[in-house]
């Protein structure tokens, strides 16, 4: 056997055996592979608080301390809002079960001149709207939502000890993170077979993604969410901290965002007969919803992250399918992924492909 086909042989034994233990540590690291893409996204936001602490501090005393400020800024509130967001979420099924059982939307619905102005004209189609259909669907959908949230929170309140536990997980992840982070990134790039500036691409396109993900739609949402909820407050309509939850949620959906709550919420009051109330929510919405969209998330994101709208929604949705809550910051980042790596395939392999194929 010459040297070559030796050589060959060799090469492909090695190949196999990698695999191989690729296939077995993402096999032993799979049951913590929410915890360890959680920690990196968090290790790239609070790494330029690191940096700044860590100029006039060793970098194990800068990454302690920047750990207890992640403790604080995330564990402390998340804590304290899961036991709101249960008991607000019960309330929320409780009234939702006593509306189906009372007839209270019913007879609102049915006592509006909106619509028996707005049947006048669907009746031109065959087409009528009553009292019950609506108090079904509305009522349906306000118990089903209600149980829901209140049942995925009763769980997270019944594993204290696993919640607690994977947070800390988190924190020792973040912590050799924020020190070893640069050493991680050029052993990712020895071992890649790409070039070094297509790695570099691929890692910085990650960091874009992350800081957009938890920066700009999580300060949106955070702004969109308690601004929300105290507007809903305000007018005194149910459960304002649980709707200003769901409203932060639903912000980081690029279409649909907060208005799947404002519209029914002002359709809602229009029925009641509070017409400025009404009109304030939808003014209102328009203006929160477009000032973040339009204004404060380019601002803060800027140019970095070029996907299209309806491509980030989808990711989302997607993420929220197939990983839960965190799908969120998943989705996007699979997204990210494929995109930079067609970028890559674009500008540098297109063309051998194409010539390997003459």
């Amino acid at each position: 056997m010459d040297d070559k086909n030796s050589r060959r042989m060799i090469l492909w034994f090695f190949l196999g055996v990698f695999t191989i233990s690729c296939f077995m540590l993402g096999w032993l690291l799979w049951p913590f592979f929410s915890v360890i893409v959680l920690s990196t996204v968090v290790t790239g936001v609070f790494n330029p608080v690191f940096r700044f602490i860590n100029r006039k501090l060793n970098p194990v005393i800068s990454s302690i301390i920047t750990c207890v400020l992640i403790f604080f800024v995330l564990f402390i509130p998340a804590t304290f809002l899961v036991g709101i967001l249960a008991n607000e979420a019960y309330e929320l099924y409780r009234t939702a079960r006593a509306a189906v059982q009372t007839m209270e939307i019913r007879n609102l619905i049915e006592q509006s001149e909106l619509i028996e102005k707005a049947n006048q004209i669907l009746n031109n189609f065959n087409i009528e709207i009553t009292g019950e259909q609506i108090t079904k669907t509305v009522s349906e959908i306000g118990r089903i939502v209600g149980l829901f949230i209140y049942e995925q929170l009763s769980s997270i309140t019944a594993n204290v000890l696993k919640l607690i536990a994977n947070f800390f997980f988190m924190l020792l992840i973040i912590f050799y993170l924020l020190i070893d982070s640069q050493r991680l990134v050029s052993f990712i790039e020895g071992i890649s077979p790409l070039p070094d500036d297509q790695d570099q691409k691929l890692i910085r396109k990650f960091k874009d993604m992350s800081g957009a993900i938890l920066v700009g739609n999580g300060l949106g949402g955070l702004i969109q969410g308690t601004l929300g909820g105290l507007v809903f407050w305000m007018f005194g309509l149910n459960s304002p901290f649980l709707w200003g939850v769901i409203m932060a949620l639903l912000a980081f959906l690029p279409i649909v965002g907060i208005g799947v709550v404002f519209i029914p919420a002002a359709i809602f009051l229009f029925l009641k007969g509070r017409i400025a109330a009404g009109i304030f929510f939808l003014i209102f919405y328009m203006m929160l919803s477009g000032g973040i969209e339009y204004f404060f998330k380019p601002k803060l994101v800027g140019q970095r992250v070029q996907m299209h709208t309806l491509l980030v929604f989808l990711s989302i949705i997607g993420g929220l399918k197939l990983f839960g809550i965190l799908g969120i910051i998943y989705g996007p980042l699979v997204v990210t992924a494929f995109l930079t790596l067609a970028d890559i395939y674009e500008s540098s392999y297109r063309q051998l492909v194409e010539s390997a194929k003459e």
